[in-house]
């Protein structure tokens, strides 16, 4: 028995994801070729858009302090509107522009509305491939495992052996492409809806800024 164990030891060894991976055929390492891809495509998206909307936050924290501390509309169009450097300065200076001309609520609104929008498709950015690397990774993974487990199969049939150790590689490679589908698509929808969810919340920030320009340019023209 002891003589037994020692002489499976070295076969057990050979089973390391590097293994797996150099031992796996070209149509098995192109699937866990695409899948570290997007897995490490999810992981980049991911941190940039935290980052990024993070810094927005905070530029939005600084703006509203400012805009609501009593200060005339054209300092705050000097600091803002001039060069304005974040969606939240973009839509001031957007509607800034009607507000100037036409004194009028509706188009201060449209004008705003048009700018947020505009804002909010550029950071949301990048979601789409996070939405779509979390639905299509398990598939990707699901065909390398069909694709391991058709190579068993044939192993068994070329050896005419149903011994374990013939089947063995085959399937290995096929649960270790259904791993990495997984590895690639749950932080994939993690992030996704972590983001989203965030980002729902700096738009209703950013539409309720618009809609109290509106209201201010009505009281103005009134």
């Amino acid at each position: 028995m002891e003589a037994t164990m020692i002489e499976l030891a070295p076969a057990a060894q050979e089973f390391g994801f590097l293994e797996l991976f150099l031992r796996a055929d070209w149509v098995v390492k192109a699937v866990m070729g695409v899948l570290i891809i997007m897995s490490v495509a999810s992981w980049a998206v991911a941190i940039d858009k935290w980052l990024s909307l993070r810094a927005a936050r905070g530029k939005a924290k600084h703006f509203e302090e400012s805009f609501w501390s009593g200060r005339s509309i054209d300092s705050l169009a000097d600091e803002f509107a001039r060069k304005p450097r974040d969606p939240f300065s973009r839509v001031f200076a957007a509607a800034l522009r009607e507000w100037k001309g036409v004194r009028s609520g509706e188009r201060v609104a449209k004008a705003a509305g048009a700018e947020a929008s505009r804002e909010l498709n550029r950071m949301e950015g990048g979601l789409g491939l996070l939405a779509t690397i979390s639905s299509a990774a398990p598939f990707v993974g699901l065909f390398g495992t069909v694709w391991g487990i058709m190579n068993a199969f044939r192993s068994i049939a070329a050896s005419q052996n149903t011994n374990l150790a013939v089947v063995a590689p085959g399937i290995a490679e096929a649960l270790f492409a259904t791993a990495l589908g997984l590895l690639a698509a749950i932080p994939a929808v993690v992030f996704y809806n972590a983001l989203s969810a965030n980002l729902a919340g700096y738009a209703a920030r950013l539409e309720a800024f618009g809609d109290e320009l509106s209201a201010l340019a009505d009281r103005d023209e009134g």
